[in-house]
């Protein structure tokens, strides 16, 4: 599935509402820290289990915590401490959209995550040598 290259509103939405799992995963993406930011010389980068964030928008507005699931196929993150109180009593974690989020800290198990920020630090650089 190719992105539109409209701008009108309906088609944009047309796209996120049909776009494939592993094109998803990619706009779930969150702002990064200032302190990332310069460290990795990027802007955003997609959220994953056990990264910890910050909210920015909304209700929790300012809570912090580890991101304990990501629902790729409804576009929403799920954050521990942020709970609601159902009618029966039990609490349920509250879904936010991940562009209401900053990262404080990445989790860097995985190797591919790494490899990903690292990609984009060394391509800066190596612009940075041949522009000198």
């Amino acid at each position: 599935m190719k992105q539109p290259k409209s701008k009108q509103p309906r088609k944009q939405r047309k796209f996120l509402y049909n776009a494939d799992l592993h094109l998803r995963r990619k706009l779930m993406s969150a702002h990064l820290s200032e302190e990332l930011r310069k460290k990795y010389n990027r802007r955003s980068f997609p959220v994953r289990k056990g990264d910890e964030v910050e909210i920015m928008r909304g209700q929790f507005k300012g809570k912090k915590g580890k991101v304990a699931k990501v629902d790729v196929q409804k576009y929403k993150v799920y954050v521990e401490g942020v709970t609601r109180k159902k009618v029966d009593g039990t609490e349920v974690l509250v879904p936010i959209h991940p562009s209401n989020l900053k990262i404080i800290s990445l989790n860097l198990d995985d190797d591919r995550r790494v490899k990903a920020l690292e990609r984009k630090v060394s391509e800066v650089a190596s612009q940075k040598v041949t522009s000198a």
